[in-house]
């Protein structure tokens, strides 16, 4: 009896594996070292006017170390992106300041399929070893790697999607806003994701109030496209993905959990009229007995916390099952249910 076929590989498995393999030959210290630097540059408060991944090691140690953690906050952000856009599908794609091409298999993992894909960065290393990683997926072999300086002179051609990943933190003022107005002539939809801190969030919003300048709607996160809410200074949004961590995060980090949280924040933005969540669950539910509290972001615009009680039915055990980051209230399925 012939045995059943394997399911075939998801995007993160094929390209864990691949990382894996990265690692083989490189000595540990020189992958902790060259890892340990990186962090210190990218934690910087100037911005860089050079490629800060200089070498194959730099590249080897930041792709093993940071992709994961990339692809998963990408992920994330395309995932409500997409609730948001139904039955939209990307024809192509261009990832600016791409790499290694952590945002490039994020989009192949949101929708599936051959597409023209560009990936734009002006690091030569860090597009070699992309080209290389993405062979290992056959639905990005024909990838383009292109180097690019990032910044005011750069070009992109018309294409549906653009994204800009952990990028906007290394530019100028005046390079991050020629870029997003770069993305926002040449896309149908842009979507820009960075660190999860007060200073990235205070990049994504002057992005997202550009991108609603130049005609462009907000998918995600936000249920509106008015201001946004929250007081400067006062706090900001971001949310949370999870990552597996690899022996090298452990090494590291000298962390024994199997997994950390990646804290991002992003902007979803098209010029078709999206039907983004209806609210936005912008912090970790509490659980209490009995109750869980939800603090959301209104489409008035406003923050409000909710709070949902067992009287609620139903409706409670899907706020039980919540998450940061969640559309609330969830769709229901065809029985009515949330």
């Amino acid at each position: 009896m012939k045995a059943p076929a394997s399911p075939p590989a998801s995007s993160a498995d094929t390209l864990r594996t691949a990382l894996a393999g990265l690692l083989d030959g490189l000595p540990p210290k020189s992958a902790t070292q060259a890892v340990e630097r990186l962090i210190a540059n990218y934690r910087g408060r100037t911005p860089t006017h050079a490629p800060v991944l200089r070498d194959r090691s730099d590249v080897v140690a930041y792709a093993a170390y940071r992709m994961p953690a990339t692809f998963e906050a990408v992920c994330s952000a395309l995932e409500a992106f997409a609730a948001a856009v139904p039955g939209w599908v990307p024809g192509g794609h261009v990832d600016v300041g791409g790499g290694t091409g952590a945002a490039t298999w994020a989009v192949n993992a949101t929708w599936e399929g051959v597409r023209p894909v560009t990936v734009l960065d002006w690091a030569e290393p860090a597009l070699a070893l992309g080209r290389e990683i993405a062979a290992a997926n056959p639905e990005l072999k024909s990838v383009e790697w292109q180097r690019s300086r990032i910044g005011s002179a750069l070009t992109i051609e018309s294409t549906d999607l653009v994204t800009v990943s952990y990028v906007l933190g290394e530019l100028t003022t005046a390079d991050r806003a020629a870029v997003v107005e770069s993305a926002a002539t040449a896309a149908r939809a842009v979507v820009i994701i960075e660190p999860g801190t007060p200073d990235g969030y205070a990049r994504v919003i002057e992005a997202r109030d550009r991108l609603i300048a130049a005609g462009f709607h907000i998918a995600a996160p936000c249920p509106h496209s008015a201001a946004c809410p929250i007081v400067p200074g006062e706090d900001w949004c971001h949310f949370s993905a999870r990552v597996s961590r690899s022996s090298l995060h452990r090494q590291v980090k000298g962390g024994s959990l199997p997994y950390e949280d990646e804290k991002f924040s992003y902007v979803a933005a098209t010029r078709v009229p999206p039907a983004p969540a209806p609210h936005r669950i912008v912090r970790r539910p509490q659980i209490r007995k009995g109750q869980v509290l939800l603090d959301l972001c209104e489409p008035e615009p406003a923050l409000t916390r909710t709070t949902v009680t067992k009287r609620h039915g139903l409706l409670y055990r899907a706020a039980r099952d919540a998450e940061w980051g969640d559309a609330w209230p969830p769709p229901a399925d065809d029985d009515g249910a949330p």
